[in-house]
């Protein structure tokens, strides 16, 4: 997430003498309550997700760095591919096919980030730019989730780890009637599609919503998991706090506007667009990248509240029932612009530099 060393909203002045890679650890370690939540609803798929991703990764990274005559362990050890592994895979449906998952971490690692030169270098959020490339390229696999396990018909159970490794890596006629059974729509998916019910009748004739407490069985825990690590991580100093809250509140603000009380019309609650999705994935651990952020607080404010935007603008109004890797890849383009009017004042004078202006 940060480069070595670096003190959030201060680099390279000031340095808080942690390593790349103790602050990867901690990152990956904050990722943990999202995961497990996300295995208990939506089985083994999760873990082998996690597993292809950073077995192909690391492999990627190996790969490319010595073509590019980089010391390979120096440069592995920084933790930094496996964190892209893990934000990918978590954002892809469990069970999806084993390509899928191999294609996106390869055009993550190799293309969104080695092209450009490597940890730093990406002006582009690597693990975002996979999953576009993925949900672009392969809308079928990328929108086939799981029904979350407490809330399958009778009878039916998530696949255990054999049948699991079966759905990932073969292509069986035989499996394919597994599908039916355990597959269904994302909380944000179905709402878009609801087809002129009131919200109340909606959510009571979709157990999704009728089991669930705030925004569906399953999702509203992964996202509650994920802001506990964010939490987590704020506590330790990893990040800022400008750029997830920003994006938050303008998320939280613009639901609340255009929150009806729940006509056939509603473009959903303010409980549905915060713990639905990625929301706190990206919040926490997308948003907050300094490589393809703005870099002052106020800068960050404004890059944070612009995601918020983009996020809510095509949840309501777009194709897409998420949004968050759209929204985070609109915002890397706007990140140099909005660095360009927000550079911090430099040491001894009284007022901003633009960037083209040259220092005394």
């Amino acid at each position: 997430m940060m480069h070595a060393s670096q003190q959030p909203g201060s680099s390279p002045h000031t340095h808080t003498g942690r390593s790349t890679a103790r602050v990867m650890q901690l990152v990956l370690l904050a990722t943990l309550p999202g995961i497990a939540a996300l295995v208990f609803y939506f089985g083994w798929g999760v873990l082998i997700n996690l597993l292809l991703a950073s077995l192909t990764a690391i492999v990627a990274e190996a790969a490319i760095l010595k073509l590019r005559q980089k010391p390979v362990g120096f440069y592995l050890k920084d933790y930094s591919a496996l964190v892209t592994a893990v934000l990918l895979a978590v954002a892809l449906p469990p069970l999806a096919p084993w390509w899928l998952v191999v294609t996106g971490t390869l055009f993550a690692i190799v293309i969104a980030k080695h092209l450009y030169g490597g940890l730093g270098y990406n002006p582009f959020n690597p693990a975002m730019v996979g999953y576009v490339v993925l949900l672009i390229s392969f809308p079928v696999e990328m929108t086939r989730w799981l029904t979350p396990a407490t809330i399958l018909d009778s009878g039916a159970n998530l696949p255990g780890l054999s049948q699991s490794l079966a759905l990932v890596f073969t292509s069986s006629p035989a499996l394919d009637g597994l599908w039916d059974g355990i597959s269904g729509a994302t909380p944000l998916d179905l709402f878009k599609h609801n087809s002129g019910q009131l919200v109340e009748q909606f959510y009571q004739g979709e157990v999704l919503f009728s089991e669930g407490r705030w925004a569906g069985v399953g999702w509203e825990w992964v996202n509650l998991g994920f802001l506990a690590g964010g939490i987590f991580l704020l506590w330790q100093r990893i990040f800022t706090w400008h750029a997830p809250v920003a994006m938050l509140a303008m998320l939280l603000l613009l639901a609340l506007i255009f929150h009806d009380g729940g006509s056939s019309h509603s473009l959903g609650s303010p409980a549905l667009h915060l713990l639905s999705g990625a929301t706190m994935l990206g919040a926490f651990f997308i948003v907050t990248d300094p490589v393809t952020s703005a870099t002052s607080n106020f800068g960050r404010l404004i890059y944070g509240a612009l995601i918020g935007l983009l996020v809510y603008i095509i949840r309501a109004w777009g194709s897409y029932p998420d949004a968050v890797a759209f929204a985070v890849l609109l915002a890397n383009f706007a990140a140099p612009f909005v660095d360009y009017y927000t550079l911090p004042r430099s040491y001894g004078h009284e007022r901003r530099r633009r960037a083209t202006e040259q220092q005394e």
